[in-house]
């Protein structure tokens, strides 16, 4: 019997993908599918919950073939992202007009993306101090147990590493090992060794110019191919929010979500105050940021659904450049750093709400200011090299709290609501590397001011 209700919950989610083929086939925009998309799937899985449970069989055995869509989905974006960073940070070095302009357009990508985290971890601290969140105040179940256990397992693989040893492991040792993404911080690695080639390039442009174009015109053809591939792939991603949200909200524990409602709360608080002074900052920058909202909506809403940095590069570099007008090279290299550098969601206020909360058990007060100005600087240092998938929260914390000697096993009290803040504090570092990228091409010059405050500039070929 529950093998006809699992087959009905798949032609479910089928009628409801028709409704989105349907609305690609009428040439409707982008956005609306997009946010269609993601109303239909709040629906479908708040239907499925109200009728199943949670963690019911049922559930269980549908949320397995929405996976097919949904993190099938996410799977292909994350099978073009080696080639995609590699290419477009090898790309955006060797079509520079002035070497000189790689030094300035790094170090203000990175800075904004490490100020931010900065800013991000104050905030994260006000919040936690406002809504009072403590460890103590949250009972541990068997699965909290079991989360803290692996916790110590993993702190246990770091634990011996000095800083100087951390920031090694940024630099690549096996190019090919890291195109696997087999370390948290491979993506990092991969954009090193892209910017070792580039700089490369620029110097045998010196000495055998012929060598050199013609190095740059096969790159640049691969390049070509492999945003086509990009294109495609999301074209599909209407699709892909679908069933991801549909999912997600299925089986979200509505139980757990209750009893830590307060953290949930005051994450998403923050998540929300730290946006804003994104726009602010764009204001500063004399940028409308109602319109810079109404063009990065969509990157947003599939990167919230998906829970991935890394997997939202694509989308974040078609909408910077095509929508936002960014520059090629800047959109290109800041959705890559901002990949795994400061991320303001999940290495900085999620590590600062954790230290807050935990401090108290260790006996130490988080008000002090030897405890924040300390805290600060570490998320702020340790915002390098966190892995763009979900999960990558987990890495920034264990770093940070035992940089702070605190106790890493209470951070697995929060496993029931991981998944459903986790959401939010992927849109937040997604939309942080839009806004270094945008800021960065401005004070560079190179902003296409008309394409930015053009209505109309969306990603046009993906809209069909």
């Amino acid at each position: 019997m529950n093998g006809l209700y699992v087959v009905l919950n798949i032609v479910a989610l089928l009628l409801l993908l028709a409704i989105i083929f349907v609305m690609q086939r009428k040439h409707i925009s982008f956005g609306k599918r997009v946010f269609t998309a993601l109303g239909l799937g709040i629906v479908l899985g708040a239907v499925l919950q109200l009728i199943y449970g949670a963690g019911s069989d049922v559930l269980k055995n549908t949320a397995d073939w929405y996976n097919i869509v949904g993190r099938g989905y996410v799977r292909l974006l994350m099978m073009i992202v080696v080639p995609l960073v590699m290419l477009s940070i090898i790309q955006s070095i060797i079509n520079l007009e002035k070497s000189s302009q790689l030094g300035k357009m790094a170090a203000w990508i990175i800075g904004v993306l490490v100020a931010t985290a900065m800013i991000a971890a104050v905030v994260g601290i006000t919040s936690a101090t406002v809504f009072d969140l403590n460890a103590e105040q949250i009972q541990a179940g068997q699965a909290e147990q079991e989360r803290a256990a692996e916790l110590e397992s993993t702190f246990g693989e770091i634990k011996d590493m000095t800083a100087p040893q951390k920031i090694l492991n940024f630099i690549p040792q096996n190019v090919f090992e890291d195109m696997t993404g087999a370390r948290p911080t491979s993506v990092i690695a991969i954009v090193i060794f892209s910017v070792f080639v580039g700089i490369a390039v620029l110097g045998l442009r010196r000495k055998n110019p012929e060598q050199a174009a013609a190095f740059t015109n096969i790159v640049n053809a691969i390049y070509a191919v492999v945003m086509r591939i990009v294109t495609l792939i999301l074209r599909l991603t209407p699709y892909g929010v679908l069933a991801l949200i549909a999912t997600m909200v299925a089986t979200t524990d509505i139980k757990g979500v209750l009893e830590l409602g307060k953290f949930v709360i005051a994450s998403y608080a923050a998540l929300i105050v730290m946006f804003l002074i994104h726009l602010a900052l764009l204001a500063i920058f004399r940028l409308n940021p109602a319109t810079y909202v109404r063009k990065v909506l969509p990157v947003l809403t599939f990167a919230f659904t998906s829970r991935s940095s890394a997997g939202t590069i694509p989308l974040n570099i078609k909408a910077q450049h095509d929508s936002l007008g960014v520059e090629q090279g800047v959109a290109n290299m800041s959705a890559s750093f901002g990949a795994t550098i400061g991320q303001n969601g999940c290495a900085a206020i999620y590590p600062a709400m954790l230290a807050v909360m935990i401090a108290p058990t260790a006996g130490i007060d988080p008000l002090s200011w030897s405890f924040l100005i300390q805290l600060v600087l570490i998320i702020g240092i340790s915002s390098f090299g966190v892995a763009g998938v979900g999960g990558g929260a987990t890495f920034a914390a264990l770093i940070v709290l035992s940089s702070m000697n605190l106790p890493v096993a209470l951070a697995g009290l929060l496993i029931s609501v991981e998944p459903l803040i986790d959401m939010g504090r992927t849109a937040l570092n997604v939309n942080d590397s839009m806004l270094a990228g945008t800021l960065t091409s401005r004070m560079m010059g190179s902003l296409d001011k008309e394409t930015y405050n053009d209505k109309t500039a969306v990603q046009k070929d993906i809209v069909l």
